[in-house]
């Protein structure tokens, strides 16, 4: 026992923050109300604020995180303030009403000599709030930059998680669309947070991780993330982060009562960004199964918030469905935000989707579509690609170039088949026989072959870790991993484990 009241509080606090790591909050709340009854202490009174606000938001309480965080902030000083006003706004942006927070943010003290991580990103994400894509452009390109060389060895764990998780650091490279950069700031997130047992964060992380793989086409890679989050959401006692999930299931095109129920969770709670991350993947779904008036109006609720984040993407889809529905006004103001964007942070994914609309809007289509295809050869980005392959041929064969159009739509076809992408598959598979030409038609059992436990499985022995490694990582025994190893070599044709990093 520490006798001192002022000693006992702050053991109190430092205690929240250690069970707050572990996922335990409802411990860290009982500890904060213990530090609370102290002696009077303004500096340990806002860092309990501040703590109480991590945990709202570690709650899925964005709303109410932002308030607590900002009101934390305002109490303290220098670099505290600074990443306190950082939480706000990631916080801030989760809840979907994200430009006051921005206002307020931009109050904070200024960074005292060379800028940190830190301070870039607060300025870029504040800026691009409150002045608009163009003027935080720089800033923007800056701040991914920074976050990503980020030396984490001389950095606390805890304020590490923050910048690289997609709260923050991460949300800047979805929003200039640096696929690279956003890939590495997930990896290094995801291992950051097994490394230091943050659970909570280690979720987030998942779900960060997850949308690439989703985005590479690899579905299987990306339902083994979506099923550790729900593990770790038992284990914790809280709830799946769970977003992944909902493009997850937009891309295989064949559950649109999961993103319908995520979505009203989600709106239930106050998560303005899930709700809008949601309507950007029934705009997916939509063009993937033909209903391009649903996909239009869905991309359409989310083109006009502009929310931080997946709005390029959300523009993308929204060019395809009014293009097809005849909305020439909407395919010109989606060309419009996309220009702005691939001339602002010219990354290969926005100079390609800028191709793409441009194309759809009937501008020189066949050297528009061929740029864009080539722009995304050999990068990970293959369900933009093999979606690129799908609407170049289709303009071909509606322009009477049967031959032509063949040959775009096989690749389409097999790529989206090859990746599980149900719905695209059966639109690709449609055109083709339109044109004349037969393509099967995949079941489930050939587009998935390995279950979802399997595939976490293989997914962890390809990053080197041994059999009782992999039983740790998911709570399971090192015999019952031997046994699904056995059953994933009888179903890929191999025998060891070099032939499955191989494969």
């Amino acid at each position: 026992l520490t006798p001192d009241p002022a000693r006992r509080a702050r053991r109190e606090l430092a205690a929240a923050r250690a069970k707050r790591g572990a996922g335990a909050l409802e411990a860290a709340l009982s500890l904060l109300s213990a530090a609370e009854a102290g002696p009077p202490d303004p500096e340990r009174d806002a860092q309990v604020e501040r703590l109480r606000g991590q945990i709202a938001f570690d709650q899925r309480r964005g709303g109410a995180a932002a308030k607590l965080l900002l009101d934390a902030a305002g109490r303290l000083d220098g670099d505290q303030a600074r990443e306190t006003y950082l939480e706000a706004l990631g916080a801030a942006v989760w809840a979907g009403s994200a430009v006051e927070a921005a206002k307020q943010a931009r109050t904070a003290p200024a960074a005292q000599g060379h800028p940190t991580a830190v301070d870039l990103v607060l300025d870029a994400l504040a800026t691009r709030l409150t002045d608009g894509y163009a003027a935080a452009a720089p800033l923007m390109t800056e701040a991914v930059a920074a976050v990503r060389a980020l030396d984490t060895g001389d950095e606390h764990p805890g304020r590490v998680l923050w910048l690289l998780g997609n709260r923050a650091g991460g949300t800047l490279a979805t929003e200039v669309l640096d696929y690279p950069a956003g890939r590495a700031l997930a990896e290094r997130q995801v291992r950051l947070a097994r490394e230091t047992g943050a659970l909570v964060q280690l979720q987030f992380a998942l779900n960060f991780l997850a949308n690439h793989d989703l985005v590479a086409g690899e579905l299987p890679a990306a339902q083994a993330l979506v099923d550790e989050d729900r593990l770790l959401a038992e284990v914790t006692g809280g709830r799946p982060v769970g977003y992944s999930a909902i493009l997850l299931a937009a891309l295989r095109g064949r559950d649109t009562a999961e993103i319908a129920a995520a979505a009203a969770e989600a709106a239930e709670r106050g998560q303005g960004r899930v709700v809008r991350f949601a309507g950007y993947a029934n705009a997916v779904l939509g063009n993937g199964l033909g209903h391009h008036d649903a996909a239009r109006d869905a991309a359409h609720r989310v083109f006009e918030h502009d929310a931080v984040g997946h709005q390029a993407l959300a523009t993308a889809e929204l060019a395809e469905a009014a293009s097809r529905t005849g909305d020439g006004d909407l395919v010109a103001a989606a060309l419009d935000r996309m220009s702005e964007r691939a001339r602002a942070t010219p990354t290969v994914w926005l100079r390609a989707l800028e191709a793409r609309l441009r194309a759809l809007a009937g501008e020189t289509p066949e050297k528009c579509y061929a740029a864009s295809i080539a722009l995304l050869a050999g990068t990970p980005l293959r369900v933009e690609l093999a979606r690129g392959h799908l609407l170049f041929g289709e303009w071909l064969r509606r322009e009477g170039r049967r031959a032509d159009a063949r040959e775009h739509l096989r690749t389409a076809h097999a790529m989206t088949s090859a990746m599980g992408l149900e719905a695209f598959a059966d639109r690709a598979r449609r055109e083709l026989q339109a044109t004349g030409e037969t393509a099967r038609k995949r079941t489930a059992g050939t587009t998935e072959e390995l279950t979802a436990q399997e595939a976490q499985i293989v997914r962890l022995v390809r990053e080197g870790l041994s059999n009782p490694e992999v039983g740790a990582r998911l709570f399971l025994s090192p015999r019952t991993v031997e046994w699904h190893l056995r059953n994933v070599f009888g179903k890929l044709g191999i025998s060891s484990r070099r032939q499955l990093r191989e494969a």
